[in-house]
């Protein structure tokens, strides 16, 4: 398999890629003497390419994706992904994941500083000092201690920004939409919504990402709420806080000071007023730029390339559920099933499938069922869909118009654990099946067809049929596919003594060819059936 390594990434990282066997790497700027990462020269070598490394000079575009037929993994050395079209790599099922931990305590440290900066002007007394002047009560400075720090997202780093103000003596206050009591508790800070972070803070400063919810968060209004003289920060996304009301309320005296890293459009326009402001310290998105960071998430990113395409665990995905070894070594069994149940539904139900439902019962209701919804879905579509894998079947199936809807049900069950895959279709009738792991080499069984009891494999041809509970059906069958040259590996019946008709499930060796399937319906007593292949 051929990695490009398009922006450049610690040594240590290529190196390791390198030392991998059944990989080729090529490292752009040594392929391409004058490589600026333009959509052209990334074009011209990721034609073969199976997985991509890039930071944020390189951009992935649906153009690039197109491109890139055999690509199945695009990595980005550090957390922010803007430069990579997510929707375009979902749709064709490629992984993209990001190293969300390895610039952590760069950016923490980062915002510190900025911090620093906007308490005591040292930025300013800097430029004048080496000006020739000596302006001590020109800037005079405050003190941290005391103040309270309002923290809008906390994620990895906005609680290490949290942990070293609270070893300043501030009161820090958080919003996050995802923060839990206990875990604010623990953290010893106090968990608030966005309004109080506004009304409260002698300081704020922002770690969420860039989205349609958190654009512009800070704007106009949010600063007409806040105190006279606070001070706001943003070594996250540029967007996050609107640049033209930041400098509104610098120039009016309600922001004291502001420090920025990121900006709505980079580079920041050489004409940008913000560059004209004495209280705002600008630097040039520098979150990650520390000799640590940057060997980190190329290190980190690289090892995530190797294992997702060597079939090992995927880690900190964007848009796929990331599973650790453990738990994947627990749920693979499950996921042949999940995958299995899903073909079998598929093609068990007519075509008007609105709904599917999967429903967990048992121990299994304890893991981390979101992989195995996936296998569910893979299965699903299988046959109607081409390329599906884990990363885009949840959108293929809601491009079908089809809803999902999953359930971990506390009833009891038949079975110690069991995965049950309903379709409900437009007439409000369904088609189910549910199965289960048999035996310490759990192997995987469908046990129940639409409430009927039957103990089927997951593989193979199923000849699936319900018939009028009368003699002679298994004979008439026996003769008709021994005629046909297939022979019948396998069989499990239900009967419904009540309604006088029975399930059947024939595991067969071969597909029955068209004329024996005409002569099978023929039979006055078989009602229905379908050829199934698992």
């Amino acid at each position: 398999m051929k990695i490009l390594v398009a922006d450049k990434i610690s040594p240590i990282g290529i190196e390791y890629l390198k030392q991998q066997p059944g990989f080729e790497v090529v490292v752009a700027w040594e392929a391409i003497a004058d490589w600026k990462a333009s959509p052209e020269q990334v074009k011209s070598l990721i034609g073969d390419v199976d997985g991509v490394a890039v930071r944020s000079e390189t951009t992935i575009s649906a153009d690039v994706i197109a491109a890139a037929p055999k690509l199945k993994v695009v990595g980005r050395a550090g957390v922010g992904v803007d430069n990579i079209d997510i929707e375009a790599a979902t749709e064709r099922g490629i992984i993209v994941m990001n190293t969300p931990g390895g610039n952590t305590i760069a950016t923490a440290e980062l915002t510190f500083t900025h911090m620093l900066c906007g308490t005591r002007p040292v930025a300013q007394a800097a430029a004048s000092m080496k000006a020739g002047r000596w302006d001590r009560k020109l800037y005079s400075g405050y003190e941290l201690n005391g103040k309270t720090l309002g923290v809008c997202g906390l994620g990895r780093i906005g609680a290490e920004v949290a942990k070293r103000a609270l070893a300043f003596n501030m009161t820090v206050l958080a919003f996050d939409p995802y923060l839990t009591q206990s875990r604010a508790d623990a953290l010893g800070i106090k968990k608030v919504e966005l309004e109080q972070v506004f009304t409260d803070s002698d300081y704020i400063t922002v770690h969420m990402p860039l989205t349609a919810d958190t654009k512009h968060m800070i704007d106009e209004a949010a600063f007409a709420k806040m105190k006279k003289g606070v001070r706001v920060f943003n070594v996250a996304r540029g967007g996050i806080i609107k640049e033209s009301a930041l400098i509104e309320a610098v120039k009016s005296g309600k922001v004291a000071a502001a420090g920025l890293d990121v900006y709505e459009g980079e580079p920041l326009a050489d004409d940008s007023e913000l560059r004209q402001l004495d209280k705002v310290v600008l630097t040039p998105h520098l979150g990650a730029s520390t000799k640590e960071a940057q060997e980190s998430v190329g290190v980190e990113i690289a090892h995530q390339i190797a294992d997702a395409l060597s079939g090992g665990m995927v880690r900190n995905a964007i848009n796929m559920p990331s599973v650790d070894p453990k738990s994947l070594e627990v749920l693979k069994p499950y996921l042949d099933l999940g995958q299995a149940l899903g073909s079998f539904v598929q093609q068990l139900a007519p075509r008007n499938v609105l709904k599917l439902r999967v429903s967990y019962f048992g121990k299994i209701t304890s893991l981390d069922t979101l992989p195995l919804d996936r296998a569910v879905l893979r299965g699903f579509l299988r046959k109607i869909s081409d390329h599906v894998n884990e990363v885009n079947a949840p959108k293929k199936l809601q491009e079908l118009g089809i809803e999902l809807e999953t359930v971990k049900s506390n009833q009891e069950a038949e079975y110690t654990e069991l995965v049950e895959v309903q379709a409900v279709c437009a007439d409000g009738k369904t088609r189910t099946a549910a199965g289960t792991l048999f035996g310490k080499a759990q192997h995987p069984r469908i046990v129940t067809i639409d409430g009927h009891g039957v103990e089927v494999n997951t593989k193979g041809i199923l000849l699936v049929f319900k018939n009028n509970d009368v003699p002679g059906i298994v004979g008439f069958l026996g003769t008709e596919l021994g005629k046909d040259g297939v022979n019948i590996a396998n069989m499990s019946m239900s009967r419904d003594s009540g309604e006088g008709w029975a399930i059947s499930v024939f595991e067969l060796d071969s597909v029955p060819s068209e004329k024996a399937q005409a002569e099978i319906i023929k039979h006055e007593a078989i009602l229905k059936f379908r050829i199934i292949e698992l």
